[in-house]
C-alpha cells in the first residue's frame, strides 16, 4: 500500500512494488488525463509534476514517489501559471487530436514556473514532447502567449 499527494489530496494505492506512476494514476486512482505514448520515457504524453518538475510517470515507479507531490493535469487550472497556459492553449487552437496535450501543458507550465519569460532557445529546449500532429509551432506561440 502506497499513500501519495496527488492534486493536495493523500490517495492510497494498493499495488506493488515497482508499479509506474502512471497507471497508479490512471487505474487505481482513476486521473485519466495523463496519457500512456511510448511507455519508455520519450514522448512525454506521460508527463506530471513531482514536486513542480515536469516527470515522464511511465518511468517513475510508485515507491519513488515518497514524500512529493504530484500535480496532473485535472489540477493544473489550480495553479495560476497552469490557468494561464491552458487559457493560451485554447486561445492558440493548439490541439488537432489533443493526445498528447496533457503532457504538452505539463511541461509548458514547468518552463513558465522556472523561466518566465523565456527565450525561443529555452521553450525549443523544454518543450521536448512529440506531438504526432506536428502543432510544434501553435505549442510554440502558446508558450509565449502565456509568458506575455
Amino acid at each position: 500500500m502506497y499513500e501519495i499527494d496527488v492534486n493536495g489530496e493523500k490517495r492510497q494505492a494498493e499495488v506493488e512494488a515497482g508499479t509506474p506512476l502512471l497507471w497508479v494514476l490512471r487505474d487505481t486512482l482513476g486521473l485519466t488525463g495523463t496519457k500512456y505514448g511510448c511507455g519508455i520515457a520519450q514522448c512525454g504524453a506521460c508527463t506530471v509534476w513531482v514536486d513542480g518538475a515536469a516527470m515522464r510517470s511511465c518511468q517513475f515507479p510508485v515507491e519513488a514517489v515518497g514524500e512529493a507531490k504530484i500535480v496532473t493535469i485535472e489540477a493544473i487550472e489550480q495553479d495560476e501559471v497552469g490557468r494561464k497556459v491552458v487559457e493560451a492553449w485554447v486561445e492558440a487552437q493548439v490541439p488537432q487530436c489533443g493526445y498528447c496535450q496533457s503532457g504538452q501543458v505539463m511541461a509548458a507550465t514547468a518552463l513558465l514556473k522556472e523561466i518566465p519569460q523565456p527565450t525561443d532557445q529555452d521553450i525549443a529546449d523544454a518543450m521536448t514532447n512529440l506531438c504526432r500532429c506536428g502543432t510544434y509551432n501553435h505549442i510554440a506561440s502558446a508558450v509565449r502567449r502565456a509568458a506575455a
